[in-house]
């Protein structure tokens, strides 16, 4: 942590975590002569916190009161050696916040990724891939440089066929032409093999900071992952199971600090749906920052109408992931589809089945109606049984 914002942490304790000080210290450094009321504005804090956290940092010796709130010397350098910032092009990075000029200020860092998304592996519909678009991609780096989650970050993608780190790679470089920017990092964890060696070869070749990890994430996550990481990325197949599955993943692999940043992409789903998902990020102990409609758009995904939604969820003190052992419960689309599966209520014992011809159709549905017996809405996995294709009934199991 920056010795400024640990010094200040300790006079002025925030429920929002230090992450807040850190951004009103960034756009100081970004936007020198900065009023108080706008910092107030753009870390969406009231005005006398705010104020309070400037004062903090002007008795570190980070902050000066001069013509609005600046950046001291020392307060500069700190920023520019610990964060990497030295080099940043400016005037690019302004434009970039501004919707209406990111196309046409990184038009050629757009056409290269047209280029290298044209070329990656086909999807395998057999484990819910699909292919988000160029734009799409970028426009996933530029929301993590917008919350201040990018520069001088550690940052995982959890999943990664849209080839979000090398959109990020490419961003970077774009921002510090000079090259010589060294801290952020991006780790790439996927199943596919495929994807694994197409990332690694595009980072290799084209000197990007891309660490790549081929790993099953029904597997827990090896130790050495934990704790690691300022934000992920995460685009998981559309069912209940691999959203908590894949937040669970990235979740074990966050630092333990409150207000860091999980960028999940899902599709747009059915009020019952929504309840169930909501119910998940509060079991989990995260809150929803931020959602935008229509945010991602796909290459040929007829079935979610070519787009999906993007939330912002942030870590709280209560944080824990849903599943932080291995995973057995079903989990591709095709699977849940083709099963019926035994859950067994946490609070008073009693088996329920969920899937074909089961008393509840979906996992969404059985948590927002609770159990038959005493409504409780938490349950385990006990039992998984495969559907014969043939025979569509409760008497004709195929042992999972």
């Amino acid at each position: 942590m920056n010795m400024y914002i640990e010094q200040a942490s300790q006079h002025i304790r925030l429920q929002e975590g230090p992450q807040v000080i850190e951004q009103l210290l960034l756009e100081c450094y970004l936007n020198p002569g900065i009023s108080t009321k706008e910092l107030a504005r753009k870390t969406l804090l009231p005005t006398p916190v705010a104020a309070a956290i400037k004062r903090e940092l002007i008795k570190a010796g980070a902050l000066v009161q001069e013509r609005g709130v600046r950046c001291t010397t020392d307060g500069l350098a700190s920023i520019e050696r610990e964060w990497g910032y030295r080099g940043l092009n400016h005037s690019l990075y302004h434009d970039l916040l501004d919707e209406s000029k990111w196309i046409e200020s990184l038009k050629d860092t757009l056409a290269i990724l047209e280029e290298l998304l044209s070329l990656r592996p086909s999807v395998d519909v057999q484990i819910d891939q699909s292919k988000c678009t160029p734009e799409t991609s970028l426009r996933r780096a530029i929301l993590c440089l917008k919350q201040h989650a990018l520069i001088g970050k550690q940052i995982l993608c959890v999943g990664d066929d849209d080839l979000v780190s090398v959109s990020i790679g490419l961003l970077l470089q774009r921002l510090f032409p000079d090259g010589g920017h060294t801290v952020t990092h991006v780790d790439v964890l996927d199943i596919d093999e495929r994807f694994i060696t197409y990332i690694g070869t595009i980072a290799k070749e084209r000197g990007l900071p891309i660490r790549c990890h081929r790993l099953d994430l029904r597997e827990p996550l090896p130790e050495n992952l934990h704790g690691q990481y300022d934000c992920f990325f995460t685009d998981p197949p559309y069912t209940l199971q691999e959203m908590g599955l894949f937040v669970s993943r990235g979740m074990q692999a966050l630092m333990r600090e409150r207000g860091l940043p999980i960028f999940l992409s899902f599709a747009h789903k059915s009020p019952e749906f929504m309840l169930a998902m909501q119910r998940e990020f509060v079991r989990m102990g995260l809150t929803v920052s931020a959602n935008f409609p229509q945010f991602n758009a796909y290459e040929g995904a007829e079935m979610i109408a070519n787009r999906s939604q993007m939330f912002i969820l942030r870590t709280t003190d209560q944080s824990k992931p849903e599943y932080p052992e291995a995973f057995t419960d079903a989990l591709y689309t095709g699977e849940v589809k083709q099963t019926l599966r035994t859950y067994r209520c946490k609070q008073c014992s009693r088996d329920v089945y969920v899937g074909i011809n089961g008393e509840f159709a979906t996992i969404e549905q059985l948590k927002n109606e609770g159990c038959t017996g005493c409504s409780h809405d938490s349950f385990d996995m006990v039992a998984k049984k495969r559907v014969s294709p043939e025979r569509n009934d409760k008497r004709d199991y195929t042992a999972d």
